[in-house]
């Protein structure tokens, strides 16, 4: 890997001089130019560096055909790593769709004919099923009815009770487990570290191929649990972990972090497209939730990905009825305008459940780093998981999984329903096609069903305020879904008998006669979904495209579009942060957010180091320093870099030099050039320095310089600042006057300087 001297690009012959002297480093020094874990890329350099083999590689495409194949491959090979990322991450959301089916019904029964399927498709094979009874077949049977032949009975329910609690036990402690031993970095949602990485953080292991292999292991034991957790977040986190894999077969990324880092943007698409079946919303959700860095050659690559993700998904057909998703609706009849009302006060719930979790969310995962609590995940994860499997099992509505939930909330009721919330009287006179069923009262199975509806609902507000950021892999796109699902059906179902009964209201003559059908409370539950996802994550446009995918609903986009930007103004008029970025400030991570505004008047003279009282900045000049004096100031500091000065006095700076790079390229010199030893001269000039025969070789190093590092007066305001720093993703900035060299300001100390102007403590932001 061959590093430039900075942004701006010397001849290779000038930079080498022309001395007699031999330059080492005429052969390019392995990892020069790499970076250490838990460091910031330098974009600048990244940028620069992959134009430098750009053009190189189009110059020698004109020598001969084969450079020419060479660099048509070199082009193609972005498309081909997108092609196998689709493939991949695809495959993996069908085969833990498919487990996780599996497994959740394995917590309440088996299939005799085939242990391996699922308890729908155990009763689809089955000859003996009803219309009525279409969950019911022989083939089916609980572990009551296996173990003592009753299916009914207190001692049968008593059982089936218990084994799912051990069913639920057994899951997590596996889950909690695997993560533990094999891959720490399984846990969590991913979603802020994969924001974190995309700025230009590096978390070495964190994409790397065991974390894939034992989050998607994982993440089918833990969403089998029954814990109130879903599979959507981490789907993200393995897309871009096979992103990663691929991107580490092609030089061209695997050398460059930026490129690399594009790879990743459009791996994130790829993995909102498997998770929700849709693939715009993911190119959307990847460009206004994830990206850092989105140009455009990226957005054209995500859209490619994300195609071939969602129809290799497709292709396995996981739920078996041709859909991407399990919650594919539709829905007959118009909305009207008068609804726009119900529409925004559940986007104001949105906004409000939004900024109670991550309150509440944030203050839990807070005590759990700070306490004894911490440092028991197994236990905590055991305990979290038998509280909710001992309170979701007597409710319907919680012992299902929660995507059936969400499924069944969205549903309309047509006449082939025959759930409790589509117990409704029906007309014995009604002669009307079977999609356009009039407004009915309800019926006492839909009064019961809102009862537990309304259980389920506290108890899932309560339950995923703790589940949320244990060590087993968790989203939260589900959960925060099912929230509003069963906030927007119990609206829904009030709004449709109001309108049943009091059709001769001001607000509902003009467009509900009776016998016409009005409300469809389905669509309620949709837009409560839409706002309760909104409020936690501050996600719009994406969130409302990757709605209208998920659904078919596509003339519902103004519902949802009111409902979204009403819980962004409600949950953002309390804080302006989601909660990833919640949870990105919470594990001190380097996150420039570009969301954030800057508007206080500092300059970078009040934060560059050093300070007043503090000891001068450390440096090196370009021609007057030996092999031990470098060695000593590297091992008596932790910066990781040091400008390169004219001398000690004039303080006129040159450039910029890298820790990494010197270290690395004195051990080069050490072993491959003779007469370096610990008295020889470093020098950063073009010309050698004038010693006396007697002093040893000198020691060129120019080649590592940055000569362009990007430097701001002490009087710039530290609103630009702060945006250059955004804008360039810079790692450092140096600050001088009249070309004297003053300070420096690093990523670190913006950060903490942003910290302090919001009145927080500076030093949360901890990185490692």
């Amino acid at each position: 890997m061959r590093p430039k001297a900075g942004v701006t690009m010397t001849p290779t012959e000038e930079m080498n001089g022309s001395g007699n002297l031999m330059d080492f480093l005429d052969e390019p020094i392995p990892d020069v130019g790499t970076y250490e874990d838990f460091h910031t890329i330098d974009w600048l350099r990244e940028k620069s560096r992959d134009t430098d083999r750009h053009r190189k590689i189009t110059s020698k495409s004109k020598e001969s055909i084969w450079e020419f194949i060479k660099s048509l491959l070199d082009a193609w090979s972005g498309w081909v790593v997108m092609l196998l990322i689709g493939l991949l991450s695809g495959t993996l959301a069908g085969v833990i769709d498919l487990a996780v089916d599996w497994m959740t019904d394995l917590k309440e029964g088996v299939c005799l004919s085939a242990f391996w399927y699922s308890h729908e498709q155990c009763c689809w094979t089955s000859n003996e099923t009803t219309f009525d009874d279409r969950d019911k077949c022989p083939q089916w049977q609980k572990w009551a009815e296996l173990m003592t032949g009753h299916t009914e009975g207190a001692g049968e329910y008593v059982l089936n009770y218990f084994l799912y609690i051990l069913w639920a036990l057994l899951f997590s402690f596996l889950a909690v487990s695997l993560v533990r031993v094999f891959a720490p970095y399984a846990c969590g949602s991913g979603i802020p570290e994969i924001k974190t990485i995309l700025s230009g953080f590096i978390i070495r292991g964190y994409l790397g191929k065991w974390t894939l292999l034992i989050k998607t292991v994982t993440l089918v034991l833990a969403v089998s649990s029954g814990l109130s957790l879903g599979k959507e977040g981490p789907l993200v986190h393995v897309a871009c972990c096979c992103g990663n894999l691929f991107s580490s077969l092609f030089s061209k990324y695997s050398k460059n972090e930026g490129k690399r880092r594009e790879v990743l943007s459009a791996a994130a698409a790829a993995g909102v497209s498997v998770a929700f079946g849709a693939p715009i919303g993911g190119v959307l959700f990847s460009l206004e939730e994830v990206s850092y860095y989105f140009p455009l050659k990226t957005l054209w690559r995500s859209f490619f990905a994300a195609l071939v993700a969602a129809f290799t998904l497709r292709s396995i057909n996981p739920f078996g009825n041709s859909r991407l998703v399990l919650f594919y609706v539709e829905y007959h009849t118009p909305w009207y305008m008068a609804e726009l009302v119900p529409f925004i006060l559940l986007g104001v719930f949105g906004g409000l459940w939004g900024t109670l979790f991550i309150r509440a969310n944030i203050a839990w995962c807070r005590r759990r780093k700070t306490t004894r609590l911490g440092r028991y995940p197994v236990m905590e994860v055991m305990a979290v998981t038998g509280i909710t499997a001992i309170l979701a099992y007597p409710n319907p509505y919680t012992r299902r999984s929660t995507s059936e939930l969400i499924s069944q909330l969205f549903n309309d009721c047509g006449a082939l329903e025959s759930s409790q919330l589509c117990d409704y009287v029906n007309d014995p006179n009604m002669t009307r096609p079977v999609d356009d069923i009039p407004d009915r009262p309800a019926g006492p199975g839909v009064y019961s069903a809102l009862w537990q509806l309304a259980l389920a609902l506290i108890f899932k507000i309560v339950i995923t305020i703790f589940t949320f950021g244990m060590k087993i892999p968790s989203g939260l796109f589900i959960p925060s879904m099912a929230v509003g699902a069963i906030a927007g059906r119990i609206v829904g179902i009030a709004v449709e008998q109001m309108a049943y009964h009091h059709h001769d209201w001001i607000i509902f003559r003009n467009w509900c006669r009776p016998g016409a059908d009005c409300v469809t409370p389905g669509l309620y539950a949709m837009v409560g979904a839409a706002a309760c996802l909104g409020g936690v994550t501050r996600m719009t446009v994406s969130l409302v495209v990757i709605m209208f995918e998920l659904t078919g609903g596509l003339e519902y986009i103004v519902p949802l579009m009111a409902a979204a930007v009403t819980s962004k103004w409600v949950a953002d008029a309390f804080g302006k942060e989601g909660i990833y970025e919640a949870h990105i400030q919470l594990n001190g991570y380097p996150f420039l957010d570009v969301k954030d505004e800057f508007t206080h008047r500092t300059l970078a003279t009040d934060v560059m180091r050093p300070r007043r009282g503090e000891p001068p900045l450390a440096v090196l000049t370009q021609d007057g320093t030996t092999v031990e004096d470098v060695e000593a100031l590297i091992k008596d500091t932790d910066y990781n870099g040091f400008p390169v000065v004219v001398s000690r006095e004039s303080e006129r700076l040159i450039g910029f030099v890298q820790r990494r790079d010197l270290i690395l390229a004195i051990k080069n010199a050490r072993q491959k050039q003779d007469g370096v030893v610990s008295n020889s001269v470093v020098y950063f000039t073009e010309e050698a320095p004038q010693l006396p025969a007697s002093n040893p070789q000198p020691l060129k190093l120019r080649r590592i310089l940055n000569l362009s590092p990007f430097t701001v007066t002490d009087h710039t305001p530290m609103e630009t600042v702060v945006d250059i720093f955004r804008k360039l993703g810079l790692r450092q900035c140096l600050v001088t006057r009249s070309g004297r060299l003053l300070g420096i300001i690093t990523k670190k100390d913006v950060l903490r300087h942003m910290a302090q102007m919001m009145n927080q403590d500076p030093e949360s932001i901890m990185f490692n």
